[in-house]
C-alpha cells in the first residue's frame, strides 16, 4: 500500500513536472515565434519604404519639386512629411526640393496654400505637418507661426457669427461648399498639435466641441437629432444643416458611421485631450473593434481605402493599442496584419494605388504619400 501511495505521488509530481516543461516550452516557442514576426515586419517594412521613397523619387517627383502639382500643394505636403516620418533627412535631395517647391505657396496672411485655393485649411494644415517634420533647426518657426494664426483664424467661431450652440461650431472645412467636416477639422488638429498646441489650448477646445457633434453617441456633448437616431459610437463626416455621411442614411434618417471617420474621430479626441475611459472614447472604439477589417473601409467599401489605413493606423498608435478584438472576440496584432495587407497591394514600380480612383486615390503619389505616413506607426514602439 505504502509503495502504491509513494508510486501514486512520483507519477503525479513527474506529470505535473511535465506540464510545466510542455507549458515553458510552448511559451518559449510562442516568444520564439513573436520574435521572429518582429523581425520579419521589421525587413518587410524597410522593403517597403525603400520601393516606395524610390518610386517618388525617380519617377514620382516633378523637376520643380512637387508631387501632383496639378492639385496645388497638398500632396506634395503629404508626401515630405512622409519622407520626413520614416527618418529621412531635409537634406535628401527629393526631401530639399520639395520643401522649396512648399516655400513657394507662403502667403503674405499666413497661408501655405495656392492662390484663389478654395481648399485653403486643407493645404495649410498639410504644410504646417510638413514643416514642423523639418523643423528641428528651427528655420521654419517664423513660417509655422504664421500658418498657425492663419488656420485658426479659419475655424468656425464667434468672428464668424457662430455660437457654441451652433453645429458648426469649433470646425474648419473646404471653401467651395462652405461647411466644416470632420476630415478638415482632423486635418486642422493634426496641424494644431504639430505646431505645439495642447490639449488645452483655446482652439484644440473649439474643435473637440465640433468633433464629438460628428459622433452618432448621444449626450451631453451631442444632442443633435442624428445622434439619437444611430448612437452606435462611429463618426460621420459632418453634422452641420441636415448633417451629412458619405455612408448615406439609415431607414430612419440617421447619418451611418463609417471607419475612416470614425478613427479621424477617434484620433482627434485624444490629440484634444479626452481621456480612454471617457464614454465618447468607449464607444468610438468599441465601434472600430466591431468593424475591424483591413479589406475595405468599413461602410464605405474600398472608397477612400489609404485614407482609411493612413487615420486607422495613426488613431491605434496614438492610443497606444497592440492588439484589436473583432466582434467575434478574435485579437489581431493590426501592425503586423496592416503591413501584410499592404505589402501586398504594392505595385511593382513601388507606388500605390487605389482602383476605386474616388477623392484621388487613383493618384499614385497621393496614395503612396498616405502609405509612408502609414507606414511610420506600422514600425514597433521599440524600433522607434
Amino acid at each position: 500500500m505504502q509503495f502504491f501511495q509513494l508510486h501514486q505521488t512520483t507519477g503525479w509530481r513527474l506529470a505535473s513536472g511535465l506540464a510545466v516543461v510542455l507549458c515553458v516550452s510552448s511559451w518559449a516557442k510562442a516568444e520564439d515565434s513573436k520574435a521572429e514576426t518582429k523581425v520579419a515586419d521589421a525587413k518587410r517594412y524597410e522593403q517597403m519604404v525603400n520601393r516606395t521613397l524610390d518610386y517618388l523619387s525617380t519617377k514620382g517627383q516633378a523637376s520643380d519639386g512637387s508631387f501632383s502639382g496639378q492639385v496645388g500643394p497638398s500632396v506634395t505636403a503629404l508626401v515630405i512629411t512622409g519622407y520626413l516620418q520614416n527618418g529621412r533627412s531635409i537634406n535628401e535631395p527629393a526631401v530639399a526640393k520639395g520643401l522649396k517647391y512648399l516655400e513657394g505657396f507662403a502667403q503674405p496672411d499666413g497661408g501655405i496654400h495656392a492662390k484663389e485655393s478654395l481648399y485653403k485649411n486643407y493645404e495649410t494644415s498639410l504644410g504646417i505637418l510638413a514643416f514642423a517634420a523639418a523643423n528641428k533647426d528651427g528655420r521654419y518657426n517664423e513660417t509655422l507661426k504664421k500658418a498657425e494664426k492663419f488656420v485658426t483664424g479659419l475655424q468656425w467661431d464667434g468672428e464668424e457669427g457662430h455660437d457654441p450652440a451652433n453645429p458648426a461650431y469649433g470646425g474648419a472645412g473646404y471653401g467651395n461648399k462652405k461647411r466644416p467636416d470632420l476630415s478638415n477639422t482632423s486635418f486642422l488638429i493634426d496641424a494644431l498639435k504639430a505646431a505645439g498646441h495642447g490639449p488645452d489650448s483655446e482652439a484644440m477646445q473649439k474643435a473637440l466641441i465640433f468633433i464629438s457633434r460628428c459622433q452618432n453617441l448621444e449626450s451631453p456633448h451631442n444632442t443633435t437629432p442624428s445622434a439619437a437616431k444611430v448612437n452606435d459610437g462611429g463618426f460621420y463626416y459632418t453634422p452641420y444643416g441636415d448633417g451629412d455621411s458619405q455612408a448615406g442614411k439609415t431607414e430612419n434618417g440617421g447619418l451611418r458611421s463609417y471607419a475612416s471617420m470614425t478613427y479621424a474621430g477617434l484620433k482627434s479626441m485624444i490629440f484634444c485631450g479626452v481621456k480612454p475611459d471617457d464614454p465618447r472614447v468607449k464607444a468610438a472604439f468599441e465601434w472600430a473593434q466591431q468593424n475591424y477589417d483591413l479589406k475595405s473601409n468599413p461602410g464605405m467599401g474600398t472608397s477612400g481605402l489609404f485614407y482609411y489605413y493612413h487615420t486607422f493606423a495613426k488613431a491605434l498608435s496614438t492610443m497606444g493599442v497592440d492588439q484589436m478584438k473583432d466582434k467575434e472576440g478574435k485579437l489581431h496584432d493590426w501592425r503586423h496584419e496592416l503591413l501584410v495587407e499592404l505589402a501586398s497591394r504594392q505595385n511593382p514600380d513601388g507606388s500605390w494605388t487605389n482602383k476605386d480612383a474616388r477623392w484621388l486615390e487613383g493618384d499614385p503619389n497621393l496614395v503612396s504619400g498616405y502609405v509612408l505616413l502609414t507606414l511610420s506607426y506600422l514600425r514597433q514602439p521599440t524600433d522607434k
